[in-house]
Order: C-alpha cells, then structure tokens, then sequence
C-alpha cells in the first residue's frame, strides 16, 4: 500500500520537482499539490493524505502556524517540514507545532524520500548534522538555566526588589497585582537560597542588574 503525500510549497517548480521525485519511488504516491497554507487545508481534507509535505515560507500563512489545523482535522497525518531554515530553533518550532520531521530544501533527494518514509511509519526524522546543532542548542540552554535559574520577569522583580521598592510599587510598574508581585518574590528568594533584603541586594550587585 502506497503512502500518500500532499505537497505544500508555494513555487510551481518546487512542487513540480518533488511530484516527479516521488513518482519515481516504489510506495511513495503524490495525491496532490497546494501552493497555500489555505488550500493546503482544502487539499488535506480532500485527498486525505498520510504524508504533508509541508513548506514553512508561504504568501499567506506559514506553514508552522497552519500546522496545527492541519493536525487537529486529521491526527492520523504526519507532518515533514521541508525548510531552508537550518537553525535549530525553527527545528524546535516545527516539533513543538506537532510536525513528525524537519527537512531541508537543499537536502538531496534520497534524504526527502527517506525522511517521508521514516515519518510514515511513525518515526521522527531530522538531518544528522541538523539534530547534532539542536543537541548542543538545548545543552547551552539547559546550561544557561542552571547558571541564572530566574524567569525575565522574576529578574525584573529582583532588580526592584533591590532598589527597594515594595511589593505594592511593583505590581503598578510591572502592571501585576500585588499578590502575584509577593509570589514571584517568595520565588526568587526560595530559587537563590536567599533570606534576607540584603542578600538579595548583594546578588543583584553581583548580576549587575542595578546598572541597567
């Protein structure tokens, strides 16, 4: 039984090449073509594909934000992104939308035709080199959470915290209640260890956050 794809770029040629190529595989059938993340959605629920290969760049909307309604009418579909974008965080993206896999347009063609099948049969599929990067990306961000273990907003409510503002002073700068500026100061103190003012003012010293 043939795995059906539904090509989604918005150039004709690109569409035209990858039609060709995956005409010429044993088990690959190509069940149609959209140049929109708008007939895309028409096209999918027409021909019912088991494979979206799905072009990131569009007029309209981008493919990783058409991704999630693609999915949600049809959960038994999968998702191959195909992309120039070679920077992990698109990679990131794309999974977290709910793609299956990650493919770049400048891959060679035994590289599509093999991340199709992969994704079909329910695996995930990323290029080697291209997965390597998104390793070492999520290590320096783990690494970066461990060394400043504080949300954005909890900095901001550090740095005023130490500069000496109340909680009541806070919450109309930052436009939160007051309660809400008390937790996330519950929360820095317990994050960092700290238990006085003037620990925390140190800290803040040490991260240079006064400076700003």
């Amino acid at each position: 039984m043939s795995v059906r794809v539904l090509i989604v770029d918005d150039h004709a040629v690109v569409r035209a090449g990858l039609r060709l190529l995956l005409e010429a595989e044993d088990g690959l059938e190509p069940v149609g073509e959209a140049g929109s993340a708008r007939d895309a959605v028409f096209q999918a629920r027409s021909t019912k594909p088991d494979v979206i290969l799905l072009d990131v760049v569009m007029p309209d909307q981008s493919g990783l934000d058409v991704l999630p309604t693609l999915l949600r009418e049809h959960p038994e579909t999968k998702v191959l992104v195909l992309s120039m974008q070679d920077d992990p965080q698109y990679v990131r993206q794309a999974f977290a939308a709910g793609a299956s896999g990650y493919v770049l347009k400048e891959a060679a063609d035994t590289e599509v035709v093999a991340a199709i099948r992969e994704v079909a049969a329910g695996g995930r599929y990323v290029h080697p080199e291209l997965g390597a990067r998104l390793v070492d990306a999520e290590t320096a961000a783990e690494r970066r959470a461990e060394e400043d273990p504080l949300s954005e907003r909890e900095r901001e409510v550090l740095r005023l915290l130490a500069l000496g503002h109340t909680n009541q002073e806070i919450s109309k700068q930052l436009y939160i209640s007051v309660r809400t500026a008390e937790t996330h100061r519950a929360h820095i103190m317990q994050k960092l260890r700290l238990s006085s003012r003037a620990e925390l003012v140190r800290y803040a010293l040490e991260q240079g956050l006064l400076e700003q």
